[in-house]
């Protein structure tokens, strides 16, 4: 039996006494057994007890080397700790001679030594890993043998070093192998489960990056349904859609009208003979009209009751040049001409170049280019907002009253020398051909309308039409409550460099706005 030099424990071979200094001494902190100082290391410790304690410790060795004898007589035995106790007096340090200590301060000396001794070496083991009290320290040690086995690693020889192991994953550094697979274990477990979450988190994104791509290709396939279904209903509406033009829908027109049996084939082959030698020619002369005349062709109506007043004014005579009205295929060439020199480029090209063969729409921009290429001076105006409640427009009224307000007079009746006004908004166009202003101030503008039955307008040709006929001409500031007008009112002719200076200045053209 071998005893612990610093707890005293005892111990049976060389190989268990390593395996206790490793696990109590060198694994847990060390602490000293006489006075508890702890916080250094196993040498430190060794030198402290050498030191401080020499006189416990040699006394602890020599007692516990007692209880290990098997006395046998009560002679030996007294013989055996007299002896004892001889060695221990010898190993104490000697005392001064000067001043040699009394009997019985020796005897107390050694009885405290002994029992200080006794309760050093006799405390209760305890186990270093789950804090258990034995009796001795053999319970102790088939303790930590039976309960912590796995703890425990083969003792070390003497002067080799203790191998280190290092985590590949953390740099975590572990004393023993085992210890180190199960660490590393827990890294691969966690590992493994980090990539599955990461793998069902990246299908989930995957599945819903591929609805909301379904959703973003299904509302872009609709959008361009929808667009192409508008873009097409705009072509049909401005007559852009190849349907032919004004001499297929006359046709057509009349075409109706016999099927209707409102028309005799006689009749039909004739109107037919005069529409071919009208459109040869390039003059209107009214024979063409049907009952079917509306929608896209009023643009060019409203040009043609415009050019027909300028060619009954002689201010006129030099830039119109004895032109006749001419009919709607004729003004779509004349139309195309213009753009050919130069003017609006930007509506040339909105409209692809082209209007002949076409029932395209025109409005007041095609207009203002087509009375500019004839050398008359004009101007369009817009009036792009209300200017009254109820999106009324006041302001258009007083416009066009100025712009017939040539002098003063009590007449009731003025007659001017002001051309018509050409009125657009949005799907329609009109002749503004007067306005009324009535005792109480307020206004009324006198409207010629194509789409107006023509059996209406014959009506205001008789000396004695009733006043109730004016009702097709008259129209209030409430009747006109489209969000934007525009005029293109006549100011003259044009000289040969002004035409040029607004050909020049079409390249950017834009309207006269009116706030």
């Amino acid at each position: 039996m071998l005893p612990c030099d610093i707890c005293g424990e005892m111990v049976t071979s060389e190989s268990d006494m390593k395996s206790h200094l490793l696990i109590v001494h060198m694994e847990n902190e060390v602490i000293c057994p006489f006075c508890k100082l702890s916080g250094v290391n196993y040498d430190e410790m060794c030198f402290h007890i050498e030191t401080a304690h020499f006189d416990q410790n040699a006394l602890g060795k020599n007692f516990e080397r007692v209880n290990l004898i098997q006395y046998g007589t009560s002679a030996d035995k007294d013989r055996t700790l007299q002896s004892t106790v001889e060695a221990c007096a010898s190993s104490r340090p000697k005392c001064s001679a000067q001043s040699p200590p009394k009997d019985g301060a020796l005897k107390q000396d050694s009885s405290q030594t002994k029992e200080s001794v006794y309760e050093t070496v006799h405390s209760p083991p305890e186990c270093p890993f789950c804090g258990k009290v034995e009796e001795c320290s053999q319970d102790i040690e088939n303790h930590m043998k039976t309960k912590h086995v796995s703890l425990l690693d083969p003792p070390l020889e003497e002067g080799c070093d203790q191998p280190l192991y290092d985590c590949p994953m953390c740099g975590l550094i572990c004393t023993n192998y085992h210890i180190l697979q199960e660490h590393v274990d827990l890294h691969l477990e966690e590992r493994s489960f980090q990539q599955g979450m990461e793998r069902i988190q990246c299908s989930a994104d995957l599945e819903l990056a591929h609805q909301l791509q379904q959703e973003e290709a299904q509302k872009q396939s609709e959008e361009s349904r929808q667009e192409m279904e508008e873009f097409q209903q705009l072509q049909r509406q401005y007559g852009l859609d190849g349907s032919g033009g004004y001499k297929q829908q006359q046709l057509q027109t009349m075409e109706i009208e016999v099927n209707r049996g409102r028309m005799h084939p006689a009749e039909f082959h004739r109107r037919k003979a005069d529409l071919m030698e009208s459109l040869a020619v390039g003059i209107d002369d009214g024979k063409t009209k049907t009952s079917g005349d509306k929608g896209w062709g009023c643009g060019y109506r409203n040009f043609q009751m415009l050019l027909s007043s300028l060619l009954q004014n002689e201010a006129y005579d030099d830039c119109l040049k004895g032109m006749s009205v001419p009919c709607i295929p004729k003004i779509q060439s004349m139309i195309e001409d213009a753009w050919k020199e130069g003017f609006d480029p930007q509506g040339a090209s909105q409209l692809n170049n082209r209007l002949q063969g076409t029932k395209a729409w025109i409005g007041a921009c095609e207009v203002f280019t087509l009375l500019t290429s004839l050398g008359v001076k004009c101007r369009i105006v817009d009036f792009h907002k209300a200017t009254g409640p109820t999106g009324t427009h006041p302001r258009l009224f007083e416009w066009i009253l100025n712009y017939y307000s040539e002098q003063e007079g009590s007449a009731k009746v003025v007659c001017t020398s002001k051309p018509p006004v050409y009125l657009q908004h949005q799907g329609h166009s009109r002749t503004i051909v007067g306005i009324e202003e009535r005792k109480n101030r307020t206004l009324c503008l006198l409207i010629f309308d194509p789409g107006c039955p023509s059996r209406e307008m014959q009506k205001l040709l008789k000396q004695d039409f009733e006043d109730t006929s004016l009702k097709q001409l008259r129209k209030f500031v409430g009747n006109l409550k489209h969000k934007q007008y525009q005029i293109v009112a006549v100011e003259g002719a044009l000289s040969p460099e002004e035409k040029v200076a607004r050909r020049q200045a079409s390249q950017v053209f834009t309207a006269e706005k009116i706030p």
